[in-house]
This record gives C-alpha cells, structure tokens and sequence, in this order.
C-alpha cells in the first residue's frame, strides 16, 4: 500500500453534510473544525464565477444566486454518466467526480490550516453503493489531489467508532461472546442497515441493505410539498417554480424537521412573489406524511436481520447513525422492533468520519514505516484489528437461458458473500481460431439483467494463434476488500495468460482524471 507524504485522514462524504476527522496521538478521533467554526461542512456548491466556487454558502446566499449555478446532493449523481448528468461552468462539461472533489478540497484546505499537509485518505461510502459509484469516490478523491487509501463502508466506520468510544477494543477475549451489533444509518440522502459481529479486535459484517436514494432529504421534500400545497391554497402561487424561493423554503423545512425532533410543532415560513404564510407543522402530520418512508428502513432492517442469520433477541446493541436518524418516529419505531435502545455515547454526524479515521490509522499502523507521533502501544492495537466485510450487491454476467435462449443473469458471487472473494469460470471459444471473448459483467441478483446494473463490458483478448472451437478459458472475478472488482482470464490449452480489459460504463479513464485534476487545482475555493 503506497501513501503520500503528508497526513493520513478519514472523510465522510455526505449528500447533505461532509466532515474530516483524524486520530491524535493520544488515539482519539477527533471531527476537524472548518473555517466557519463547524464540524460538518454542507455538501452544498455555489459555482461562483470562472475559477472560483463557494463550498458550503448558507442557504440565504445560495437563493441570491442564479439557481443553475447551486449544485447540491451530488452524491446522488456519482457513477453516472455524462449523458445522464449534464452540468456546464466555465464553458467546460463538469462530472460529479469534479463537483465531488470541489468538496473534499474545501475539507482539506480547511484541515491543512490545522494538521499541516494532508496526503492520504480513507473516504467512507454508503455499504449499497455499487462499483460505479466507489470508483467515481476514489477519482474525486484523487481530482481533489488525495491519495485515497481505501474506501470503507459507512455502517463498517461507525462500528469501529462504536466499539472505539466503548473501550471495547482490546477487552474482549478468544472466549469472549461475540456481540452482535445493528448499525442504522440514515444520512441525509442514502440509507444503510448493517449486523456486525465483533469478537475480540475482529468486526465481522454478517449482512448488509440499504438504499442510495432514500435519506433525510426526501423527508424534506414531504414537508416542503405540504408547504407548496398550503401556500398554494392562500396565494394561488406555487413557490416551487421561483428557485430562489424554493432554496430558502427548503432550508426552512430542513429547520422544521430538525425542531419536530425536539418539539410537537413548528413553523416553516414561506416567503415568494411578495406573499409570504406561516405553515404550521406538528410531528404527528410530519410522522403521517412520512410513514411508507419509515415503514421502507424497517423492511430493509427485518431483512437484514433474517439475511444475518440472527433473531431480534440475539442482538446486543443498537448504533444509530446520520442526522435523520434523530427523528423521534424512526427511533420509536426500530427500538419497538428490537427492543434495544441506541447506544448513546457516539455523535450521529460525526461517528462516520470518526470511523474512517481509525481506518486510516489502522492502515497506517499496519502499512506505513514512518509513524510520527504514533505510540507503540497505540500501534499494536491499530495493528491488531481486523475487519471482513461482505458485498452489497451479487456479480453475475449475462448469459443465454438454454430453454428458451433469452438473456438472463447468471449469478456467480451472491450479495453477502465474506470478502474478498472470486469465482472462477470456464467459458469455450465458439469457433476456430478465435481471438476474444466478450463477457458483460454485472451488479445485482435480479434474472433479468435489464433489472441489473451493467458495469462494463469486460473483454478478454490476445488469446494464442489457432485455437480450436471449443477451447477453455477460464475467468476469474474478485471482488477486493473494499467492494471493488477485478477480472483475471487463463487461456488453458496453452496455460497463456490473456488480457482483461473492463470498460466500465460511466467511469471516468486515467487521462479525464488528470485532466480534471490538473483543472481543480486551478480553482479557487472559499
């Protein structure tokens, strides 16, 4: 494992918030302050003028701007091609790599001031993100001029932060029970659910869900739909069609959210067109407008469990995590489900990037010869953690059902296999003297590969001279660690190796990487 010069942090990458942490030498993980006195930096963009960008404006400014110059929840968006996200400045095409990268280069730059040169990097991803989307966190990380270390799963993170801020560490012997944790995550656009098994310095993922498209911010969206209706029915104005009054409103739905956590009521103020109302809300209307997104995290979790191959009853503890899961509703309805109460003594905004940062110095501990202020003992313990996590999503490829000769999805690493993990198959030339084989590889365990992600095209070629129909090569795909994927062929007639080349659809090559990053280093963040 290589590193740069410079230090080793962790980052949670947020679709509403982003935050950096480190571990200091005392071994503790510690959020960074930014400029503006805050431990989460909102994922918001402001694209200010040529070669200058606001990361992180507050929303009042954000509404003063023309409204295609906000960009906001791009995490939604990575892995996407060009043709299915379209963003211009500057004259020049911009990928959510880039918009991605503008974020974790405001998180460095602000932690430079305080930490000195940052190198390195471990960037958490939701456990459901798939190929696509890790490797566009891995190009944004290295457009933001990051070595990224590692990728690691967001649940996995606030385990290590659970287990960390509850001496757990280090405790626990060979004969100690295993004790069998729910990681709830509920961020502000993506949803994960996660059992962990942890055994003296050993987390074991047993199984994992989730949802890259459901999040707090759809709970916004309910409340500021409930807001666009009610202001409607008094002005005869839909505030929604006016950008910069639909930024402010949506700031203020996000406030009202956040106080219905606390309080029966709240007030979401709207204000547009020279009109403005003040919509009453009560927790009870909010819980109502709400509930199938609810009712979806509790199905994702009952699986999840059943998927663990545990009961409700075998759980130990329950670890909350993201803002969105503070709203009372949801926490209501999950400590009804399993009878466990959360554990309390982690931040829900901050335990993530937490998590990421004892990653690193574990990596570090484990990978890197020069350790500055790193103490021995602080050492053997980063060292002696190991961490097996299991994939999100099944890979399969496309093959030919032979009773009716349609396409279908063959199956080979099922979703929740212990990583890392390969399969190894052995296809046949179909004619004489054949010179490639052409395989399409594929994310998910639907039949129908139209239901499945298509990663890329993977294409074996340079097979030796004059082979005969039906001669044997065998490939083998791997899923790594971290959830990322590799293909290897062996023509074996002759035992040659062939070459594999996977054209990753949407996936951004070397020489877009560094063009892009040779463009982010030109702009001026603030």
């Amino acid at each position: 494992m290589k590193f740069q010069e410079g230090r080793t942090v962790g980052i949670d990458l947020g679709t509403t918030f982003s935050t950096l942490a480190y571990l200091n030498e005392e071994g503790v993980p510690v959020p960074i302050v930014n400029d503006d006195g805050e431990q989460e930096l909102p994922s918001l963009i402001l694209l200010a003028n040529s070669g200058h960008v606001v990361v992180g404006p507050n929303r009042m400014r954000a509404a003063m701007e023309d409204p295609d110059n906000v960009v906001e929840r791009i995490k939604r968006h990575m892995g996407e091609t060009e043709d299915q996200y379209k963003k211009t400045f500057d004259g020049r095409e911009i990928t959510p790599e880039f918009l991605s990268a503008l974020i974790l280069k405001k998180l460095k730059q602000d932690a430079e001031k305080q930490l000195g040169k940052i190198g390195n990097a471990v960037i958490t991803v939701p456990y459901y993100f798939d190929d696509l989307r890790r490797k566009a966190t891995q190009d944004a990380g290295r457009i933001a001029g990051l070595r990224v270390i590692d990728i690691i799963n967001e649940p996995t993170a606030a385990t290590l932060t659970y287990a960390w801020k509850d001496n757990a560490l280090g405790k626990m012997s060979e004969k100690t029970k295993s004790r069998h944790v729910l990681v709830y995550d509920l961020g502000g656009g993506t949803f994960d659910v996660t059992v962990v098994s942890c055994a003296q310095n050993h987390f074991r993922v047993l199984a994992t869900d989730g949802d890259v498209m459901l999040g707090g911010v759809d709970w916004n969206d309910r409340l500021l739909k409930f807001a666009a209706e009610q202001f409607q029915q008094e002005h005869g104005i839909d505030f929604r069609k006016e950008a910069s009054a639909l930024q402010m409103i949506r700031y203020e739905c996000d406030q009202a959210k956040i106080t219905l956590s606390q309080a029966e009521e709240a007030i979401i103020s709207c204000r547009c067109a020279g009109k403005s109302s003040s919509v009453r809300v009560t927790r009870e209307q909010l819980d109502d407008l709400t509930a199938d997104l609810t009712q979806r995290t509790m199905d994702t979790t009952e699986g999840v469990i059943e998927q663990a191959g545990i009961s409700t009853e075998q759980l130990d503890c329950l670890v909350m995590v993201g803002g969105s899961s503070l709203m009372p509703a949801v926490r209501k309805r999950l400590a009804a489900a399993i009878g466990i109460s959360p554990f309390e003594n982690i931040s829900p905004f901050t335990a993530v990037a937490q998590g990421a940062a004892i990653h690193a110095s574990i990596l570090e501990a484990k990978h890197r010869k020069e350790q500055d202020g790193m103490a021995e003992s602080l050492r053997k313990l980063l060292s002696s953690i190991k961490q097996t996590n299991v994939n999100s999503h099944g890979l399969g490829i496309v093959t030919r059902n032979p009773k009716n000769d349609k396409p279908c999805n063959y199956v080979m690493i099922p979703r929740n296999t212990k990583l890392p993990a390969e399969k190894r198959q052995k296809f046949v030339t179909n004619k004489d003297g054949q010179k490639r084989v052409h395989v399409k590889v594929l994310q998910g365990e639907a039949p129908d590969p139209s239901a499945c992600v298509q990663i890329g095209d993977c294409r074996i070629t340079g097979l030796p001279e004059n082979l005969p129909k039906g001669s044997p090569v065998e490939v083998v795909y791997r899923f790594d660690e971290s959830g990322r994927i590799s293909v290897e062929a062996e023509e074996q007639t002759g035992c040659v190796s062939a070459k594999i080349e996977i054209e990753r659809h949407g996936a951004l090559d070397d020489a877009k990487i560094d063009v892009l990053a040779d463009l982010a280093s030109t702009y001026r963040v603030e």
